[in-house]
């Protein structure tokens, strides 16, 4: 995924992002607040990472460990932790990740069904989780998708503008019999259809998660909600007051 050029894309695979946190100096560089309009950089790598190496383990207390990872934990629910020391790690934990096939379906819906949403921190990066019962019309989907990762025009509730560095989820889309899988990295994000069908007699629902800046729950979620209306009056539009002031 997320390749423009399709030859391009067939020479090299996104197998997964791997980020190393250090034990003894990640909490303050990871909680270190900055200006606003900026982002707090060492979060961001946390928030992008699908697999997270908390390292030099040795050198901090279980209590200093424990608090790392809860705030690492906060940032980015989706990505999987492993603890070590000098940086040893088997290459099967870090290898063959798979972590943006399409074969994933099965398992990225389990992962969803166990993604905390981090309590709310002004300024920083957190992950926020939600499911929404009916099917997406696609087009709306894809309108609700592009106001918050391209034109970045939906504010919260403290009138700061969401920043989504990371979404994933499984979208059931109207008059699509397969489950989709939505993946976004930024400004970049694509819709799959994975392997696994809908049964007959099964109520769709969609799952996602954001991980970002300024990230309102309700908002984003009934944003969404709009997306699997039924109606066509309903839309997808933020309403002028979530609405990101031009610049």
């Amino acid at each position: 995924m997320f390749w423009v050029d399709a030859e391009l894309g067939s020479d090299i695979y996104l197998d997964g992002i791997i980020t190393v946190v250090d034990s003894k100096y990640g909490l303050k560089h990871l909680t270190e607040e900055k200006p606003d309009g900026l982002v707090n950089e060492a979060a961001r790598q946390v928030a992008l990472a699908d697999m997270i190496l908390i390292n030099k383990t040795d050198l901090v207390s279980e209590e200093e460990l424990n608090k790392l990872a809860a705030t690492v934990r906060s940032i980015n629910g989706l990505g999987k932790i492993l603890e070590t020391q000098r940086s040893r790690v088997h290459l099967s934990n870090i290898l063959d990740l798979h972590a943006y096939d399409i074969l994933s379906g099965i398992s990225l819906q389990k992962k969803l069904q166990h993604v905390p949403t981090a309590p709310h921190l002004d300024q920083s990066i957190v992950t926020v989780t939600f499911e929404v019962p009916g099917s997406a019309k696609e087009e709306s989907l894809n309108v609700f998708i592009q106001n918050l990762l391209w034109e970045k025009n939906i504010q919260n509730k403290d009138g700061h503008c969401m920043e989504v560095i990371r979404l994933k989820g499984l979208v059931s889309i109207k008059d699509k019999p397969q489950q989709m899988i939505l993946q976004g990295i930024h400004e970049l994000y694509d819709l799959e259809e994975s392997l696994v069908s809908w049964k007959d007699d099964a109520e769709r629902s969609s799952q996602l998660v954001f991980i970002g800046k300024n990230l309102d729950k309700d908002i984003l979620k009934e944003l969404f909600l709009s997306a699997v209306a039924e109606t066509e009056e309903q839309r997808t539009a933020p309403d002028k007051d979530q609405v990101c002031p031009s610049h």
